[in-house]
Formats: C-alpha cells, structure tokens, sequence
C-alpha cells in the first residue's frame, strides 16, 4: 500500500513534498495510517484533533492516546475540547451538525494560525460508497452522486482510492495502533447502517463492487461537467442581469425540456432545491415568492424576479437623514453633495436644486402607499404607484427604490429617475446644490 500511495500522491498531489500538511486525526484506525504513510513520504506533517466529549473518559482516552503516540513520533500536535451537547441544544441542530461545524470552524482558526497549507482526512473508498448510497437514498442531483470530493478548498482526501480492508491490511502489517470509536457499530445511525448492513451484502454479491463504484463516480463526474457547461449556457441565454436583481422570462423557461430537471439545476445553486415549489411559482400570481437562505425569488407579471437576501438587507434602518453641511453619504447609498455655481452634467443619477427650497436633514428613505410628487417637466402631481407602472418598475425595483425628501417629508427625487419639479432651479435660484448618486 506504501508504494501505492506514494505513486498516488507523486500523481496528484506533488506539491505535498513542498507544504506545510496538518492532519485531522480521531485516532483512528484511517487517521493513523493516514499519518503512518505520510510520515514514510516525509511529508511535512502536524495533527489536530478535536475532542467532541461526546463519549465521557473514552473521548479523552483518544486524545492522550494521541498524545503520547504524537510525541514518541516528535509530530507537533494541537487539540481542543468541544461541548458539542451544549452547542447542539442552544442552536437547534442535531449532534452530528454541531460537531461538523465546530470542526470545521476550528480547523479555519488553526489554518490561520499555524499556517499549514493543506488538511488531509482520512476518508476511503468504503467512505465514499457510504456517501453515495445516503444521498441515493435521500433523493439527489447528479453532483450527490459524485461521491466524496477528492479536494475542496484546501481540505485534501489522499485516501479515497484505498479500501476499508486495504488499510487494515496495513494497519496489521506495520502494527500501527488505533482507538476503536465503539459507536462507530451501532446502526441506529444511518451511515452505520449502510456500513454495516447494507455494504457487506453488496460486496457478497460483487466482490468488485468498490471498482466498479470508482468506475462509475469517474462517469457521473465526466458527465456532471457537460451538464454544467450546458446549464451555464442556458442560464447566460435567459438569465437577464439589472443591478442587484436577475430577471427571468418565464416564456422561456417553460420551453426547457425536461422543465423540471433544469429548473433544479438552473435554481439550486441560489438554494431553491424543490421542483415542485419552483413548478407551482411560474403559473402563480404575480407577488407569489419563494425564499432560500440566500435569495428571494419572486413572480413579477411574465417574469421572476431573483435577488440576493444580502443585497436586500444592506439596512435594517428605513430611513437616513443628511445634515445641512454633509457632503457625502455612503449608506445606505453612495451620495455626493455640493455647492455649485452652474448646472453642467445632465444625467439622471444627478439633480441640481435649489438649496433655499430644502428643509434640512434631508431624508433618504423607501416608497409607500399614498406617495405623490410632482414629477420635473410636468404639470400636476403623480402618484408614485402610477409612475412606478409607467416606468415599468418591477416588484423588487419599487421595494429597493430610494427617496430624497424634505424633513417634511415631501418628496424632492426619485433617485436615480425623476426629481420634483417643485425643487427645480430657475433663474431666481440663489444657491445650487448638486446631488449626484454614484451607485448607478
């Protein structure tokens, strides 16, 4: 198996030779061989090991196991203790979750202060079926058929072309010791079961179920590439960019065949993963919105609207107030203001006032039902909804749509569209003030 590894590891992964590499061992049986075979390649190596304390003095049997094994080895080795329960209860997430994201984010910490370059798991082929068949089981996309990611970010699997019984084997052969997690037998839990359970009967009924398997992952991944590139193309044809918001005919989407296999992979990168959902909001009415963690999608007419919640969230405040001597606001949008002493620009990110016509603070806040102004050029005054019609404002133009008012609250600019005519300059005009947004 040495000679295996470090064929594997010359092939695709040549740089380890010249990394800093931290390992993230439990102790067991895969992070010690794990350890074993880079300690052979003389690869530049530390351990981390996280205590969960989730099996009472067991727990902390591993962690002085890999201690003192650590130490007779001189490999630097970093550990940390995890109240994984307290975490799990008071943020609402199942064990196994809490302890993924407390690894995770300490592994984050450590990258930033012992300034490794790679973290290597020990995960395996048998690692990497079990994978498989709980995302076969739960219902997946192409890409949860993929298996384990040999390399993500800068967390490294070395050991995925090794079997489960290869690495006993080893184990055995150079007599390397390991902690057995008695819970890794119980088959209450679902990758257990599969381990236990359901692998076992697969290898009975071929024997050459792991080779077939990595055949068959090369596949889904050859073909997981096409189908992205074709998604991309089908997204860059439809998917019309305008500011913070994408606009989506629903015409075209409706000619896409199969609908409901492209909607999943034209959708979930945004986090809307339920066809049917996406299905039920093309013929619903307009307003009817879905919401992911990160996005909104939103029927508007013969279109959705898809925004990011982040972009939408910039504030939490509704309104912002300018003092007479501000001179530039960066929040909630970027404005420049000055004294002028002639109109030169023309353009609708910019209006020229007259200043003696304010009533300071200025206010910059959102739109609401009832809202008139008196629209520059015209005569008369127009309600806000009607001029949002008119400009064929979508749902979310006119929900992200700023307002510069008089304290008063009187209407001065539609930023970035119309001012009022009642704050026009004319020849009367003392004192020009230019407001000019710079988020255009």
């Amino acid at each position: 198996m040495l000679e295996k590894f470090r064929t594997h590891i010359e092939r695709k992964f040549p740089f380890f030779f010249e990394s800093k590499i931290a390992i993230a061992s439990s102790g067991g049986i895969d992070s010690m061989v794990l350890t074993h075979l880079c300690q052979q390649l003389e690869i530049n190596i530390c351990v981390l090991h996280c205590n969960f304390q989730l099996r009472g003095e067991e727990s902390d049997r591993d962690k002085q196991f890999l201690q003192q094994y650590l130490e007779k080895e001189k490999i630097p080795f970093y550990a940390t203790d995890f109240d994984t329960n307290t975490y799990a209860e008071k943020n609402k997430v199942s064990t196994q979750i809490a302890a993924r994201e407390l690894r995770y984010k300490w592994f984050e910490e450590q990258k930033k202060l012992l300034q490794f370059d790679y973290l290597l798991t020990g995960h395996h082929a048998d690692d990497n079926l079990e994978t498989f068949l709980i995302n076969l089981t739960r219902g997946t996309g192409i890409d949860g058929l993929t298996g384990i990611p040999t390399m993500n970010n800068y967390i490294v699997r070395p050991m995925l072309p090794f079997s489960r019984d290869e690495i006993f084997q080893y184990a055995l052969q150079k007599d390397i010791a390991w902690r057995e997690d008695e819970s890794n037998a119980e088959t209450k839990y679902l990758r257990n079961k599969i381990r236990h359970d359901v692998i076992p009967k697969l290898k009975e009924i071929n024997p050459e179920v792991l080779q077939n398997f990595r055949k068959t992952v090369q596949n889904l991944k050859g073909a997981s590439e096409i189908l992205k590139n074709h998604v991309e193309e089908v997204r860059a044809s439809i998917f019309k960019y305008q500011q913070e918001e994408i606009h989506i005919p629903i015409e075209e989407l409706q000619k896409l065949y199969p609908l409901e296999s492209f909607l999943f992979y034209l959708f979930s990168p945004y986090g809307f993963a339920d066809t049917n959902d996406l299905i039920l909001v093309l013929d619903a009415q307009s307003g009817k919105q879905l919401f992911s963690k990160t996005h909104r999608l939103l029927k508007d007419r013969n279109k959705l609207l898809l925004a990011s919640l982040v972009a939408e969230q910039k504030s939490t405040t509704s309104v912002f107030f300018i003092s007479e001597d501000e001179k530039e606001l960066s929040s909630p949008i970027r404005l420049s203001i000055e004294l002028i002493d002639k109109i030169e620009d023309e353009s609708r990110q910019i209006t020229y006032l007259d200043k003696e016509k304010l009533k300071f603070p200025l206010k910059l806040r959102k739109w609401q039902n009832g809202d008139y102004f008196y629209p520059f050029g015209m005569q008369g005054k127009k309600k806000l909804s009607k001029f949002f019609k008119d400009e064929k404002f979508s749902l979310l133009s006119k929900e992200n749509q700023w307002l510069l008012c008089n304290a008063d609250d009187v209407i001065i600019w539609i930023v970035g569209k119309r001012p009022d005519n009642r704050f026009k300059v004319t020849d009367k005009t003392k004192q020009i003030l230019k407001i000019e947004c710079l988020d255009a």
